[in-house]
């Protein structure tokens, strides 16, 4: 039973459910409240930044005042979220979402998206005492912001009054409507008033309210950016000392009034109970026709599918770009530094969330990624090269700013924002680039001649560059070493580069240039990061002793079949405990061990989720030969999904103790999941075993 609390400490970070509507989304705790949400988009400055400060990082909660039980979950096939809270005395559900457009999905819609939050509350048994606060921390808990209660021109037929909040920048309103949905019950009436939470480290009022709701009352909250809310509307301040008239009326509320008594434009409906049950169920069709679509008919499927729609939360559908996450600076280790700003679209994660959805039957993401991957190229860097990420518009400027006023989660600090990598170089990205194109190639959109001198291009600058160090896939921030993935990951851009000529006939004039660099590199790989003392492959050219579970990744992408003796080695080296020199504990992997492997970061890590999945794979494809590796693959497997979160989302990393960390919700993870439980599923149901 939770005990309700003014001064709640920090949820635990699996303890969330993601909301979102391909242009933003929102983390939901399991007590209600809404802990992460940038407006309008991805990278937008934070509203709401409470799982990074408890205190001062603003939310929206509504939860009973009262001891409760609570239980959350997705409705069925959708990212709809509901929260009860239960208790003796009653049930409520809080229904929370982005909308969505349900014919968006298959045809185009003339009906404007309304960038709205969406929070549903219901009582359908007994009675249930519930508090709602809404304290917004304008960018990023930086800027002061006026809070103001004035009348609401948006609800037909009734006076009540909304919240407007004004900062320099943003402005946003907090509506509601109310209903009945039984017969001879009234509808509830709430009311807003202004809440000061300053001594808290707030730069501006919140609201709140308290109701007692009873069975069949029904409340919608909807937040939103008012019409003109991108302009500089206020000056500050807690609206309580605002001027008013002889006659009692507040002067600015007659001048606000006055401004926005024009007709109503389609993304500014009056808001009324039917469409808000109307925005529900269209938001509900959306993700329901959308995974349907999902060809995927092998074991694990509910998994998978709860994949596929949180991967799908990570599109940007303006450009097509992929995030790495939606949130951003969670911990990798509680107290710790490695606290990082995942709300860009990196080339490595994009092309394995697109390599996942393609093998699920979703080519028009696809195809949409690719748009934007191959307007990249057009506009390559001056020596040829590409960037490791972008923002979600195109950009390239992703300067990384601490947030030395947060506190971090659980007081893991610095909170940062950008990410001082995306001038990084890391030369893996070309591999993964690469076989996204080519697996485009085989389900999406075939390459025109244009495109296809671009990816020659591409595959050219890999062959003049393929003798360089780098930092690799794990973003040291220290020394460039010969890294033993990024150099099989280069072998791969080549090699899809040669496949793709082949395939398509394209031209080649430089094919047998590419064919020798090709084979050079597969011959350097195995004379300089094979380690014969250990009997295993290692980190890096320079440092051979040191383990590395990203060459896992060797029969993945057919560089090495997984039954070569050296990659069966390698394997069994990872599967030992770090006590024995390997990278396996309680059936998770690590990405390396912090003590013994220079990455100038510092500090302590949980087990890596992708890495763990990549073993899985890895022991899949051996198990083939080897039908103990097969049952280690399946036990491996059924293992990790235990640490999905109640509403099946992984985060980045799992501590010891089995607790979730790292940014929610990692899509790398998922990515790796559905591959995983792909092939494995394939492989127990071909017989080869």
């Amino acid at each position: 039973m939770q005990q309700p609390s003014a001064d709640r400490d920090y949820i635990a970070i699996a303890d969330h459910g993601l909301i979102g509507n391909l242009h933003t989304a929102a983390l939901v705790s399991i007590d209600g409240s809404i802990e992460s949400y940038c407006v309008p988009n991805f990278d937008s400055p934070s509203i709401f930044a409470r799982i990074l400060d408890k205190d001062k990082g603003g939310h929206f909660s509504i939860t009973p005042t009262i001891p409760f039980r609570t239980k959350q979950n997705y409705f069925p096939s959708s990212n709809v979220l509901q929260t009860k809270f239960m208790n003796e005395q009653g049930v409520v559900s809080v229904t929370d979402f982005l909308p969505r457009q349900a014919s968006s999905v298959n045809i185009a819609t003339t009906k404007p998206m309304l960038f709205w939050l969406i929070r549903r509350v219901e009582v359908i048994r007994g009675t249930m005492p519930i508090r709602i606060e809404c304290a917004p921390a304008f960018n990023y808990a930086r800027d002061t912001h006026k809070t103001s209660i004035i009348p609401d021109d948006t609800i037909p037929g009734m006076e009540q009054r909304k919240a407007l909040f004004e900062s320099k920048g943003l402005c946003l309103d907090l509506r509601y409507t109310v209903e009945s949905t039984l017969e001879n019950v009234s509808p509830p009436s709430p009311s807003l008033s202004a809440l000061d939470l300053s001594s808290k480290g707030h730069l501006g009022p919140a609201v709140f309210s308290e109701l007692k709701l009873k069975e069949g009352q029904c409340v919608t909250f909807v937040l939103r950016i008012p019409p003109g809310g991108k302009l500089e509307v206020g000056k500050g301040g807690t609206g309580a000392d605002d001027t008013t008239n002889k006659n009692g009326e507040n002067e600015s509320e007659k001048e606000f009034m006055n401004t926005i008594k024009k007709s109503r434009p389609g993304d500014d409906p009056y808001l009324t109970k039917d469409l808000i049950n109307n925005l529900l169920h269209s938001t509900n069709q959306y993700w329901n026709d959308w995974i349907r679509r999902s060809t995927y008919t092998g074991s694990w499927k509910e998994a998978v599918n709860r994949s596929a729609l949180a991967l799908k939360l990570l599109i940007y559908e303006p450009t097509g770009a992929v995030v790495a996450s939606p949130t951003f600076s969670l911990p990798e280790y509680l107290g710790g530094g490695r606290n990082w700003d995942y709300r860009a679209s990196w080339i490595r994660d994009s092309s394995f969330t697109l390599y996942a959805l393609i093998r699920l039957g979703f080519t028009r993401e696809a195809n949409a990624y690719m748009e934007f991957i191959f307007e990249r190229l057009r506009n390559k860097n001056p020596d040829g090269s590409i960037q490791i990420m972008y923002t979600i518009h195109g950009g390239k400027d992703l300067e990384e700013i601490e947030l030395t006023h947060l506190d971090g989660h659980k007081g893991s600090r610095p909170v940062r924002i950008g990410n001082g990598a995306a001038d990084h170089l890391q030369l893996d990205i070309y591999g993964e680039l690469m076989d996204c194109i080519y697996l485009g190639q085989k389900f999406g959109k075939p390459l025109g001649y244009d495109d296809w001198l671009l990816v020659r291009d591409l595959v050219d600058y890999v062959v003049a560059h393929c003798k360089e160090s780098d930092l690799s896939i794990w973003e040291v921030r220290n020394k460039k070493r010969h890294f033993t993935y990024s150099k099989i990951m280069l072998w791969v851009a080549i090699d899809r580069g040669l496949r793709i000529a082949d395939k398509r006939s394209l031209p080649c004039p430089r094919r047998n240039e590419w064919l020798a660099a090709r084979d050079e590199l597969y011959e350097e790989i195995m004379n300089k990061a094979w380690n014969k003392e250990l009997q295993a492959f290692g980190q890096s050219y320079e440092e051979n002793d040191v383990m590395d579970s990203a060459i896992l990744i060797m029969p993945l992408v057919f560089f090495m079949q997984a039954s070569d003796p050296r990659f069966m080695s390698t394997l069994h080296r990872v599967l030992r405990t770090p006590e024995r020199g390997g990278l396996t504990s309680n059936n998770l992997v690590f990405r390396y061990d912090v003590n013994k492997a220079s990455d100038g970061v510092g500090g302590e890590e949980g087990t890596f989720c992708l890495c763990t999945l990549w073993c899985v794979e890895a022991l899949t494809r051996a198990g083939v030969y080897d039908k103990s590796l097969l049952r280690k693959a399946v036990a491996m497997f059924e293992d990790f999904l235990l640490y999905l979160n109640h509403v099946g989302l992984c985060t980045e990393e799992i501590t010891d103790a089995g607790e979730a960390l790292g940014n929610a919700v990692q899509g790398f993870t998922h990515v790796t999941l559905i591959s995983a439980a792909y092939n494995l599923s394939r492989t127990l149901s071909s017989g080869r075993t």
